[in-house]
């Protein structure tokens, strides 16, 4: 049985980032359950599937699996590489909207369970510690104020030389909070014995330590 550390949290809190860090400190695997969830995004995309019921029937038709190359993660589907296309930002609003589909939720469940169960792992998300490893020994709930979540978003595609406006980046996040919070299917929420990081006022490391912290306290080899 593996150890399992949760990582659950709004959209731009930094999940992904720090879950990789703390990973490779604790050398567990790494699992991202939202760039899995994107890979089923960009699928729907490009089939140009829309609707519940449609999105619900050819969800199965999407086999996306991950594998590490040189140390990084690399996200298959359907047999092709599909990392360098999973963060572009209407992939991650349809992600948003398709992950709420129990369909999809159930297609990709027990491919992120078996790993949990077979391997100690980060796993990130925004339901990993209510639903998909409830009996994680660590469960962490990562936010950070929306205002600090559009900063960081800003600065990210700037520096990739894209054109973007701030207001847009908030109103984004903003309607995704609302969006992820209320869906009928495993809303974002804290799981009663998550700890709560709030990153607005601390910095990559300050949070990566403040999680070994956690783990440190709660679980003993």
């Amino acid at each position: 049985m593996g150890i399992n550390i949760a990582i659950d949290g709004p959209a731009g809190a930094g999940k992904s980032t720090i879950a990789k860090k703390v990973a490779k400190e604790l050398s567990f695997i790494y699992v991202d359950t939202g760039a899995m969830y994107r890979a089923m995004a960009l699928y729907l995309l490009e089939k140009n599937i829309q609707g519940d019921e449609a999105i619900a029937t050819a969800c199965h038709d999407a086999d996306i699996s991950i594998r590490y190359e040189n140390g990084e993660q690399q996200v298959i589907l359907n047999g092709e590489n599909v990392t360098a296309f999973l963060r572009r930002e209407e992939v991650g609003n349809m992600a948003s909207v398709s992950s709420a589909n129990p369909e999809v939720r159930a297609h990709l469940l027990k491919l992120q369970r078996t790993l949990a169960k077979e391997n100690d792992v980060v796993m990130d998300g925004r339901d990993i510690g209510t639903t998909i490893l409830p009996d994680a020994e660590v469960k962490i709930f990562l936010t950070a104020s929306p205002e600090t979540r559009a900063n960081r978003r800003y600065l990210e595609l700037t520096e990739k030389g894209e054109t973007c406006d701030m207001n847009e980046i908030l109103k984004t996040i903003i309607e995704r909070d609302v969006r992820d919070m209320n869906r009928a299917v495993s809303p974002l929420k804290q799981a009663e014995d998550a700890v709560l990081v709030d990153s607005s006022e601390m910095g990559i490391d300050e949070v990566v330590e403040k999680i070994l912290s956690v783990y440190r306290e709660k679980v003993t080899r």
